[in-house]
């Protein structure tokens, strides 16, 4: 009987630790999220940041309506202290990823990203988001002027509107860094880098010494750096 008992006891184990595992993998296929040890959640923003609009099948998108409860389910559970964010991003819908820097800078738990192939466009802002922020050697980063696809009226109201998304972006990534507006301005409106845009792109090093970036690292520097906000 004692023998049967443990038996159970054993299975009923496994099969928890297997429906755990099944779990994990679903989350991270799905979403591209999973809970680490030391109670740390792993964010990831790939692709393309989706909006408004779905994208096509094809595409491989991050999409707002799936971030943005989560980020609000980490900040109200008391099981998980530390936010690590992995980038590597286009960029995409300006509301989105506006939306998705600020749930994330407003978090009061420790934060810290990793730039990994790249975090363009609006993926400048959730790059600066968090409380420290890496980026791998070989990782960059494109600073533009803001883009729309589809009919344009060419009215001045229309420029305006620009401007002030632009300004938005701008506000945003200056607070959240080291970096200057006016420095932004000029690295965004650069022509001599782009050939068929205005623009900057910064690679590596050059990321952190803008301001934009905290330091150059990988993934164990990204995950020290969040035990010992943890520690702390």
């Amino acid at each position: 009987m004692i023998e049967d008992t443990q038996r159970q006891e054993s299975e009923k184990e496994n099969e928890s630790e297997c429906g755990s595992q099944k779990e994990q993998r679903e989350a991270i296929r799905e979403t591209g999220e999973v809970v680490l040890s030391h109670k740390i959640h792993l964010l990831s923003v790939i692709g393309e940041i989706e909006g408004h609009e779905c994208l096509s099948a094809n595409s491989k998108t991050t999409k707002y309506e799936h971030v943005l409860p989560r980020l609000a389910a980490i900040e109200d559970s008391q099981e998980i202290e530390g936010l690590l964010i992995l980038l590597n991003t286009v960029g995409g819908d300006v509301e989105a990823g506006l939306a998705i820097a600020e749930m994330i800078a407003s978090l009061s738990k420790p934060t810290v990203s990793l730039v990994l192939g790249g975090s363009h466009s609006i993926g400048v802002p959730i790059a600066v988001s968090t409380d420290y922020s890496f980026i791998v050697k070989t990782g960059t980063m494109v600073i533009h002027p803001v883009r729309m696809n589809g009919t344009v009226i060419g009215a001045p109201q229309t420029y305006d509107y620009f401007k002030q998304m632009q300004d938005r972006i701008l506000g945003f990534i200056s607070e959240h860094s080291r970096a200057g507006r006016e420095r932004l301005e000029e690295l965004m409106l650069d022509t001599g880098i782009l050939t068929k845009d205005l623009g900057t792109i910064l690679v590596g090093g050059d990321a952190v010494n803008e301001g934009l970036i905290d330091a150059v690292g990988g993934i164990s520097d990204a995950l020290g750096k969040l035990y010992k906000m943890i520690e702390a």
